[in-house]
C-alpha cells in the first residue's frame, strides 16, 4: 500500500481534489497582505510531503519526517499571525495536514505515530486561530470541527492500522501452521520409505547365502524405496525453503489414487497386501480428505513393518457410504519381527494422525483384531 491506500481512479479523484484546493488557497492569498508567498510554502512542503511518488522517494524522507515537517511549518505559520498579520485559513493546507494525519497513524512506527499525530491534530486544530483570533465564539466552533476531523482520521487509520496488523499475524500464523504440516508430512514419507529400505536390508541379509535367486527384487527395492524417499525429500524441503507462492508440483502427492502405489511398492515376500477399493469410492472427494485417506494408509503400512515383521496378509479397504467415507487397514501379524527398538518412531504418528482425521470431522480406531493382527480404521466426512 502506498501513503493514502488509494489505487487507479480513487487515487487520481484524490490528488485532482487536493490540488484544486491549493489552486484556491493560492488565488485567495494573491489579495492579502502577507502575498503568496507564505501560503505557497506551507502548501509545497505539505504537498510534497503527501504526494510524492514513492518510488522516487528518497530514503532519508521517512514517513515521520514527511508527518512532522509540515505539522511544523503550519504550526510556525499561525503562530505568525498572532502578531496581527491577514493569514490565510485555507482548505488545502487542511486536506494535506488530514492526509498526513492518516499517514501518521497509519503508516508511522508506534510512538512516532503518537507523536507526529499530535503534531498533525494540533496543527489542524489551530489553524481558524488565524482568521478568528478576534471572534472567540467562532473561534470555539471552528476548533471543535477541526478536532472533529482529527479524531475521526485518527479513528479510521488506527482502525485500518489493526486490521492489517491481525491480517499480517493471521498470515504468518497461516504459514507457520501450513509449515508445520509440511514438516509432518516430510516425516511421513521418509520414514514410510526409510523403514521400507531397512526392512528390505533385514531379508537380504537373511537370504544373501541361502536364496541367491530372491536376492536381486529385494535389492531393486531398497533402490526403489531409497530414490523415492530422496524425491519426497527433496519436494517437501523445497517447499519449505520457498517463501512465496507454492507451485502445485512441489507438494508431495497424496491421494486416493497415489494408494495404489502405496500397496504396490509395500509387499515383499512372504507379504501379501491387497487393495478393496470399492467401485462408489471416486476420484472428485475433496483434496484435504483424499490426502488425510492417504495419510492414514501409509501410517499404517508404516506401522505393520515397525511391529508386524511376520503378517503375511495385509488389507486396505476403501468404502463410501452416505456422506461417509471409510478406509480400513488390516493386517494379521502376531508382533514378530520387530525392528530393532532404535527404528522405531517417536510414538507421534498416530497422535498426529488423529488429529488430522478429528479436524476433517472424522473419526480414527486403532487397535488389535479379534484373535490375532491389528486394525487402523479412519472414516471422515466426504
Amino acid at each position: 500500500m502506498k501513503s493514502l491506500s488509494l489505487r487507479g481512479p480513487a487515487r487520481v479523484a484524490g490528488v485532482g481534489v487536493l490540488l484544486s484546493a491549493a489552486a484556491v488557497d493560492l488565488a485567495s492569498s494573491a489579495g492579502r497582505s502577507t502575498g503568496v508567498r507564505p501560503v505557497a510554502v506551507v502548501l509545497l512542503v505539505g504537498g510534497a510531503a503527501v504526494l510524492w511518488p514513492a518510488v522516487r522517494r528518497p530514503g532519508r524522507l521517512t514517513p515521520q519526517v514527511r508527518c512532522a515537517v509540515p505539522a511544523v511549518v503550519s504550526g510556525l505559520y499561525t503562530l505568525a499571525s498572532l502578531r496581527g498579520t491577514d493569514a490565510l485559513f485555507g482548505l488545502g493546507e487542511l486536506l494535506c495536514l488530514l492526509c498526513l494525519l492518516w499517514i501518521a497513524v497509519r503508516r508511522c512506527p508506534r510512538r512516532w505515530a503518537v507523536v507526529c499525530g499530535v503534531l498533525d491534530g494540533g496543527a489542524v486544530v489551530a489553524m481558524p486561530v488565524r482568521a478568528l483570533r478576534d471572534r472567540p465564539d467562532n473561534l470555539l466552533g471552528y476548533m471543535l470541527i477541526g478536532l472533529v476531523l482529527v479524531g475521526l482520521t485518527a479513528g479510521f487509520a488506527a482502525s485500518a492500522r489493526s486490521m492489517e496488523y491481525r491480517r499480517t499475524v493471521a498470515v504468518s500464523e497461516t504459514r507457520r501452521l501450513e509449515r508445520l504440516d509440511i514438516a509432518a508430512d516430510l516425516h511421513d514419507f521418509v520414514a514410510h520409505h526409510v523403514t521400507g529400505i531397512l526392512v528390505q536390508t533385514r531379508m537380504a541379509r537373511m537370504t544373501a547365502d541361502s536364496r541367491q535367486d530372491e536376492l536381486d527384487p529385494v535389492l531393486a527395492g531398497m533402490e526403489r524405496a531409497a530414490t523415492e524417499a530422496l524425491a519426497s525429500m527433496r519436494r517437501t524441503v523445497g517447499v519449505l525453503r520457498d517463501t512465496g507462492t507454492e507451485p502445485a508440483d512441489q507438494r508431495p502427492v497424496g491421494d486416493l489414487a497415489g494408494i495404489a502405489g502405496l500397496v504396490d511398492r509395500f509387499a515383499s515376500p512372504p507379504q501379501k497386501v491387497t487393495l478393496l477399493r470399492d467401485p462408489t469410492v471416486h476420484d472428485d472427494l475433496p483434496p484435504e480428505v483424499q490426502a488425510a485417506a492417504f495419510r492414514v494408509v501409509q501410517e499404517a503400512l508404516t506401522n505393520v513393518r515397525r511391529h508386524a515383521g511376520d503378517a503375511t496378509q495385509v488389507t486396505v479397504r476403501l468404502r463410501l457410504d452416505p456422506g461417509r467415507l471409510e478406509v480400513a487397514v488390516t493386517d494379521d501379524g502376531r508382533g514378530g519381527g520387530r525392528l530393532p527398538d532404535a527404528a522405531h518412531g517417536g510414538g507421534f504418528g498416530l497422535v498426529g494422525l488423529k488429529e488430522r482425521v478429528t479436524a476433517l470431522g472424522g473419526a480414527l480406531h486403532a487397535g488389535p483384531r479379534g484373535g490375532h493382527g491389528w486394525e487402523v480404521r479412519a472414516d471422515f466426512s466426504a
